[in-house]
């Protein structure tokens, strides 16, 4: 079997969030209009001119690991051997001696073990360089969400990570897509984890300008589109899914979610935080998703925006997506609910499309209340309520800080 006709389906999706811990609590959440963002719980925020999050709630990770693992592990990697072992389980996969070698492991994170770097860079300045952790390294670094999870899985596949800020996860199965379609693996378990809800990650994001600082009403302070948006909500989480070769799951008698039809990616070659205002680099992904599917603007059925509610990103996607749809096609953007997960909102997000195609429901777009004037006329914006509607083919955008771009392109189950 070549390159170009091997297919590749979803099998398994796990994730940990604001708003639940299954694909059926985020979908709940999404369609009642149940926002998980809320006061900052993890730290005093106090000073801070923003003060809210997506937190993960009440998350014990010994209820899910054992001790020993859970203290050598930061909290992002936490998320993803969670959201890993839900996936595999949802999956109904086991990796045994026999499998074992064709199942690898790429997960993405944009900022990685930033709770573990201050609390030891802390314990350097007040103790000494002789006190600091061994496990400081380990516990940091991006890839050792991929490596943890092979490690407690004994997948011994392809290993990477990658780490392309806020399009992470979503080049991660792009990715992860391409090496079953070349043959390098079988199965590929893949998404995204962040845990950036930390004294220095708010800081950094709220000195950039990035950040709502509507702290008086957290639920309505992500604004997608919304005229009167003011910057984004951190979330934190993981989503991971379980990519499959299709004869390997029909083999199997896998449950399938999805198809990944397309994958597209680009870089803006702009600015450093700022997205292209004419999203040219965002129109460049979008026509290359596209492009690997075989498809054309008119075949999708609705686009899960990027959207985060920054006054630039926003317009700027919106410009791409009217270069794009010539034709009025539904948009949307979950963002307010499970707040922007960084590294691991386009997995997270990915599953918000399969459950839009699953359920013939297109989301609404929450706090959406006055559509900003410069959204062009063309685009269909979801607001207000969800929106029945049949869907069989959607776009997930996914985009990051530096001009990283990556889109995805599924459909629902034959």
């Amino acid at each position: 079997m070549t390159m170009s006709n091997r297919r590749v389906v979803i099998t398994g999706v796990g994730m940990i969030s604001a708003v639940g811990n299954s694909a059926d609590e985020l979908w709940w959440a999404v369609c009642a209009g149940e926002s998980g963002i809320g006061p900052i719980t993890q730290f005093d925020a106090s000073e801070y001119d923003s003060r809210i999050a997506g937190e993960v709630k009440d998350f014990d990770p010994t209820a899910w690991m054992a001790r020993k693992i859970a203290r050598r592990c930061d909290r992002f990697v936490q998320f993803a051997l969670v959201a890993s072992g839900l996936a595999l389980k949802d999956a109904e996969l086991e990796i045994t001696e026999h499998n074992r070698d064709r199942v690898g492991v790429l997960i993405g994170s944009g900022v990685g073990g930033l709770g573990t770097w201050e609390r030891q860079y802390e314990i350097l300045l007040k103790r000494g360089p002789s006190r600091v952790s061994p496990f400081l390294v380990p516990m940091l670094i991006v890839d050792m969400a991929s490596g943890m999870v092979a490690i407690e899985t004994g997948a011994r596949g392809p290993n990477m990570a990658i780490s392309t800020a806020c399009a992470s996860s979503a080049h991660a199965l792009g990715e992860a897509a391409a090496m079953i379609k070349r043959d390098a693996a079988a199965v590929m378990i893949a998404g995204g984890a962040e845990a950036a809800v930390t004294p220095t990650g708010m800081a950094g994001f709220t000195s950039a300008k990035a950040l709502s600082t509507r702290n008086d009403d957290p639920q309505r302070a992500c604004r997608p589109f919304d005229r009167d948006r003011d910057g984004f909500v951190v979330g934190e989480g993981s989503t991971v899914l379980v990519l499959e070769e299709l004869g390997h799951a029909r083999a199997r008698g896998a449950k399938i979610w999805g198809e990944l039809l397309g994958y597209g990616a680009s870089a803006d070659a702009y600015h450093i935080t700022a997205p292209d205002p004419e999203g040219i680099g965002a129109r460049l992904a979008m026509e290359a998703a596209l492009n690997d599917a075989g498809l054309g603007a008119a075949d999708i059925d609705y686009v899960n925006a990027h959207a985060p509610g920054t006054p630039a990103g926003d317009a700027g996607e919106a410009q791409a997506l009217e270069a794009v749809f010539s034709d009025s096609v539904p948009i949307s953007s979950t963002k307010p609910i499970h707040g922007h997960q960084l590294g691991a909102a386009g997995a997270t997000e990915l599953v918000a499309t399969l459950l839009t195609i699953r359920e013939n429901v297109i989301p609404h777009t929450l706090n959406c209340d006055n559509l900003d004037e410069a959204v062009p006329e063309c685009l269909d914006i979801v607001r207000d309520e969800p929106r029945p509607a049949e869907v069989n083919v959607a776009m997930s955008n996914s985009f990051g800080f530096g001009g990283h771009n990556a889109v995805l392109i599924v459909r629902g189950p034959e």
